[in-house]
């Protein structure tokens, strides 16, 4: 029997934030002199010491943030110890003065070095995400999205497209958003994530045969995400296909047992009910 239209739609995409794990290259560092073979190990910059301390102890990050930030004598550190505070209030969830901070770090930069400044933007775009306001989060991104084509950068131009997808979807603007995964996917073929996006848009246009290439290909570049099977599930189950639906779920369990996605899963598993039985059994 088909499975009853009770399943609400999933996976939608996300809007959670997209912070980079590691500290982003300090904006004022110039080419050092080559070291002789004795030389001593270079010492961390001020921004990446003030960015460790930012994301292991917030509060004394901002702190320290704030005195390099009074002490500040030119714009490339204005910038660093705006982006220093930024990342540190992002650790306690202030994203609103987060996302303001970036920007305003990215503003300090001089208009050459378009790659920072596309990172910064970035940042913004997705604290700002994060805070709810999603059209100060589209502005920001259209703005990295500039800086980093002109700076050439395919990897940085392609993330910041599937974050702009994330806030044009927010924004009821789906046929822009599928016009911004298509670039990501272009600019980005190997990062499954965009793949993923891909396939839940595609799937919320009801365009389920796109949706099933996307969430394939997906599949076969991060076979161990439970987001992905989940995915795939609802597609498969949308498309008349409940047994492969079943399988798609019980991969999700089995990759990630006891995670939010796998909790999901089971509850689709148990609203689809038994396997049907085998003839002759």
């Amino acid at each position: 029997m088909p499975l009853a239209l009770l399943l609400p739609l999933l996976a939608q995409v996300g809007v959670g934030p997209a912070l980079p794990q590691a500290p982003l290259p300090d904006p004022r560092k110039k080419d050092a002199p080559a070291m002789t073979q004795s030389a001593a190990p270079a010492q961390p910059t001020m921004l990446q010491q003030c960015l460790g301390l930012a994301m292991e102890r917030p509060s004394d990050g901002i702190e320290v943030a704030d005195g390099w930030l009074a002490k500040a004598k030119t714009q490339a550190e204005r910038a660093g110890a705006k982006q220093c505070k930024a990342m540190a209030l992002t650790r306690i969830e202030g994203w609103e003065p987060a996302a303001a901070l970036f920007l305003s770090a990215r503003d300090e930069l001089p208009a050459s070095e378009r790659g920072e400044r596309g990172r910064l933007g970035s940042l913004g775009g997705n604290a700002w995400i994060v805070a709810g306001d999603v059209d100060q989060a589209l502005a920001a991104l259209d703005l990295a999205h500039g800086d980093a084509a002109a700076a050439g950068d395919a990897k940085l131009d392609g993330l910041i497209q599937i974050d702009r997808a994330r806030a044009l979807v927010a924004l009821g603007r789906q046929d822009e958003a599928a016009q911004a995964l298509a670039e990501a996917r272009r600019l980005v073929p190997e990062n499954a994530q965009g793949w993923l996006l891909s396939a839940t848009l595609s799937r919320r246009m009801g365009k389920l045969a796109e949706a099933q290439q996307q969430i394939q290909r997906a599949a076969e570049l991060f076979p161990i995400d439970p987001e992905i099977g989940l995915e795939a599930g609802v597609i498969a189950v949308l498309s008349g296909r409940d047994e492969a639906a079943r399988l798609s779920w019980l991969s999700a369990i089995k990759t990630a047992p006891g995670s939010p996605a796998a909790k999901t899963a089971q509850g689709y598993l148990d609203q689809l009910g038994p396997p049907a039985a085998q003839p002759g059994r």
